[in-house]
């Protein structure tokens, strides 16, 4: 009887396993390993999954996920596999990034470079995506929001002169979807966790300023679509009220929604009064800024 029982449970088990894995399409973002690596196990190789929409909905854009997790883990499931799940009922793929971080051993610039790479990699095979290359952006979820805005003020034109031809396209995103983020260093509503496992507690000044979004914005970074809510307290809604008057500053388009209701981690937000909203005013957005048409 307990065989029986424990047969009938790995296969259960299993059944759930592939199902979970037939969702996606994981790939390594290097194949021949990561620049800065310390090794080959799993933790050291940064992945994409891939999350395409049915081909008769699709609308050309995409979007790179970058999960929470204060640089010490990563949400994969509400911050990750339910918002590209969300994304591809509305005709748009996802790709949700799995980065280097210090629950893996890895301080900056390994998170960085990983979004990059993630970037570039969606948009040098966007014609095999059936995507527009022009319509490639970022989304990220509390500290994986301060890791899609950094992506969105520390980009390159890529390397003309590089081997891999992934590495000679852009990376800077065509625009950012910065949900809850982490924004700023040093100052008293920042997350400290987040800095301190992404920099380390004694990180020079200037490093400190460099990796602090709201400092770094220019008349070229993306679009930028934030929420928040009030009582989130685990990131205080400033980080996102300064990263808007920086973008607003530079004459970067933006929009910005502080809810009243909701804890830190909502994800989408269902049945959270009013932050529930959310994603429908983000797909709004999009269709605003021109990445998504607006029959869609």
């Amino acid at each position: 009887m307990r065989k029986h029982l424990a047969l009938a449970l790995l296969m259960f088990l299993f059944t759930c396993t592939a199902a979970t894995a037939a969702d996606g399409v994981k790939e390594p973002l290097w194949p021949e390993g990561a620049p800065g690596a310390k090794g080959t196990e799993e933790k050291d190789i940064p992945t994409l999954t891939t999350y395409l929409p049915a081909s008769e909905i699709n609308t050309g854009c995409g979007i790179v996920v970058c999960p929470g997790g204060g640089y010490g883990h990563l949400a994969i499931g509400h911050e990750g596999v339910e918002i590209a799940e969300f994304w591809n009922k509305l005709g748009v793929a996802a790709f949700i990034l799995e980065y280097r971080h210090s629950g893996r051993g890895y301080k900056h610039p390994a998170p960085l470079q990983d979004a990059q790479r993630a970037l570039r990699t969606v948009r040098a095979r966007a014609e095999e995506y059936n995507l527009d290359p022009s319509h490639i952006g970022v989304m990220g979820f509390s500290a994986g929001g301060h890791l899609a805005s950094s992506l969105g003020t520390h980009f390159d034109k890529g390397n003309p002169d590089a081997n891999d031809p992934i590495e000679k396209v852009s990376c800077r995103p065509d625009f950012m979807i910065l949900c809850y983020p982490v924004i700023a260093f040093d100052k008293p509503y920042t997350h400290k966790g987040s800095q301190h496992k992404l920099l380390g507690k004694d990180a020079p000044a200037e490093l400190v300023e460099s990796m602090s979004s709201e400092r770094q914005v220019t008349s070229d970074t993306p679009p930028t679509f934030l929420f928040h809510t009030t009582e989130d307290t685990g990131v205080p809604p400033q980080n996102s009220a300064v990263m808007y008057l920086a973008l607003k500053e530079k004459g970067v388009p933006a929009e910005m929604h502080i809810f009243q209701k909701g804890r830190h981690g909502i994800g989408l937000g269902r049945d959270v009064p009013g932050s529930s909203a959310w994603p429908r005013l983000c797909h709004a957005w999009l269709k605003t800024m021109g990445m998504i048409p607006q029959k869609n």
